[in-house]
């Protein structure tokens, strides 16, 4: 099977891929300049990748919560949008193409846990102080 990527600069690189392989393993493997801050674990969008052709997207599963979620957060969301993480490949995605958006964001779920802590203590604070 075949896999193809953009990357930045809008330079092809195509790849042969493993039935299984998710497309951040691909990227890392072949040294393509894909973040994936999280590990692939869906907890962050620094493999976000823009799936070339409605058809194409309309073969993969549908995408999880998580997954939507870490989606908000990234840099250039399209209709076509998707993890690297969280694109398996299979034979329906033979001749997939994707793209890198032109920057990432390195957000991951742990900063908003974080500020909403960092929040409730200085509404607990101001709380205090009022009373």
């Amino acid at each position: 099977m075949a896999a193809s990527a953009a990357d930045q600069s809008s330079t092809p690189h195509v790849y042969t891929v493993s039935d299984g392989s998710n497309l951040l393993d691909i990227a890392q493997h072949h040294e393509l300049e894909m973040e994936g801050a999280c590990g692939g674990s869906c907890a962050c969008s620094t493999c976000h990748v823009i799936v070339e052709g409605e058809a194409m997207y309309e073969k993969m599963d549908e995408p999880s919560d998580d997954e939507n979620d870490m989606l908000d957060l990234a840099f250039g969301l399209t209709e076509t949008s998707r993890l690297g993480c969280q694109v398996v490949m299979r034979r329906e995605l033979d001749g997939l193409v994707v793209r890198l958006p032109s920057m990432t964001r390195n957000m991951q779920a742990s900063d908003f846990q974080g500020k909403e802590k960092e929040k409730e203590k200085k509404e607990e604070k101001a709380g205090g102080e009022a009373g």
